[in-house]
């Protein structure tokens, strides 16, 4: 018998971060992008009968192109999966093509195989931002108003604490060998390992995690309700002022978050000229300090409110983007500040992706329909990571310094600030 409020149905909810988190931090920011980086170096590319003389432009169009498909279908998933009730068995797919494709970059070895890597990347990317729709939508049925923030927050800290240990194995692979060749072998093992360990500790979340808890039974046409779901529910929107001006700061803060997130490591070795090693050494700062962030910023958000900590979260994140603005490779230490800065982003990271979870949870209507709901919060994201990456790269074009970029995302954060202070006090978001 399903019983919301459950310790144990949060937590196996909260595992799934464990589980799928490893995709994010080894594949997306980590080994892939120094694995894909060195065997396209200097290397014109050919893909779908077109030469690429900058490989580099070819996968960031494929992630590109991953986020819109993403943004496009999950409207008429989660439709579909609200009105039948199959939230568990999307995961659950999602979750199985993510897994497979990461696997299967193990036979991405050189640029004969560049299609093999590019199709999965794609692929991956898919299987992973789509299963967080529809794990996204369990939190207002997993977790009672009072108890999200803290539901939210220690999915995210399982997330950060599992992939660091994943991380910590695979570099221990990858630096024990002693030449070139050998440690490439073991980042393709470890494309295996990451997809094993994804859809290995998945199940634990899938044995608990209830399944159509109202009952719904389709009827034939099922597929074109959800259709019609949709747009009942974008209309719906119009009516909820504060859930309407929230998506409003959340697309605009996310513009900023998840371009600093995708962006960070090219701005540490390209525009500061920071080696390899001290790059992994800051995306694992940025990772273990998150885990304190996300701790104690849902504390923060107990005793004072939502708002207030998302508020102080964005001054911390625009405080950064200036900071960024100002550092400079020919700077004694920049290293050191980089690591600090780093570190200070790593604090406001967990926090700020937890609590504008938890937030919008709490300031659905009362429905049944929360995967639709939710998937309005993930094209959202989607199409804020579109925009920021092309804002970002057309100043790099203009400027050709990334160091502008990154002080134009401050602007997002700021006015991100201002809608969020215009959103009214409710019982559980104050």
């Amino acid at each position: 018998m399903h019983k919301i409020g459950s310790k144990k149905i949060i937590k196996s909810w909260a595992f799934y971060d464990w589980a799928n988190s490893v995709y994010s931090l080894v594949i997306s920011t980590s080994i892939f992008p120094l694995y894909y980086g060195a065997i396209t170096e200097n290397k014109i590319v050919n893909f779908l009968g077109v030469k690429w003389e900058h490989p580099e432009a070819l996968y960031n169009y494929a992630l590109s192109f991953s986020f819109l498909v993403v943004a496009f279908i999950s409207p008429i998933l989660s439709g579909i999966a609200d009105y039948t009730g199959n939230k568990k068995q999307f995961l659950k797919f999602f979750c199985w093509i993510g897994s497979l494709s990461v696997m299967s970059l193990y036979f991405f070895e050189d640029t004969d195989s560049i299609s093999i890597g590019i199709w999965f990347t794609i692929l991956a990317s898919i299987g992973f931002w789509a299963s967080l729709v529809f794990y996204n939508a369990y939190l207002p049925e997993v977790a009672l108003p009072e108890q999200q923030d803290r539901a939210s927050a220690k999915g995210f800290i399982f997330g950060y604490v599992g992939s660091v240990i994943l991380l910590l194995i695979c570099l221990g692979m990858i630096l024990y060998q002693e030449n070139n060749e050998d440690k490439l072998t073991m980042m393709r093992y470890s494309f295996v390992i990451v997809g094993i360990w994804w859809v290995g500790f998945a199940h634990l979340t899938f044995r608990r995690l209830p399944n159509n808890i109202y009952n719904k039974k389709p009827d034939n046409d099922y597929i074109w309700k959800g259709f019609r779901e949709l747009k009942v529910v974008f209309f719906e929107l119009k009516n909820y002022a504060s859930l309407r001006k929230f998506l409003v700061s959340f697309f605009l803060l996310s513009i900023g978050v998840q371009t600093i997130i995708l962006t960070s490591t090219i701005f540490g070795s390209k525009e500061l000229g920071l080696d390899s090693t001290s790059m992994i050494i800051t995306v694992l700062l940025v990772q273990i300090v998150a885990i304190f962030g996300a701790f104690l910023f849902s504390r923060i958000s107990e005793k004072f409110g939502n708002i207030r900590a998302l508020k102080i979260t964005l001054a911390v994140w625009t405080l950064v983007c200036f900071c960024a603005f100002l550092l400079d490779k020919n700077q004694k230490n920049v290293d050191v500040y980089f690591f600090g800065l780093g570190g200070l982003l790593g604090f406001v990271l967990g926090a700020i992706q937890s609590l504008t979870r938890s937030t919008y949870s709490k300031l659905l209507p009362d429905t049944q329909e929360h995967a639709i709901y939710f998937s309005f919060y993930d094209v959202t994201e989607k199409i804020a990571i579109v925009l920021g990456t092309f804002v970002y790269g057309l100043l790099y074009a203009i400027t050709s310094s990334m160091q502008w970029s990154v002080l134009c995302l401050a602007i997002f954060f700021l006015i991100s600030f201002v809608i969020l202070s215009t959103l009214k006090k409710t019982k559980y978001v104050a």
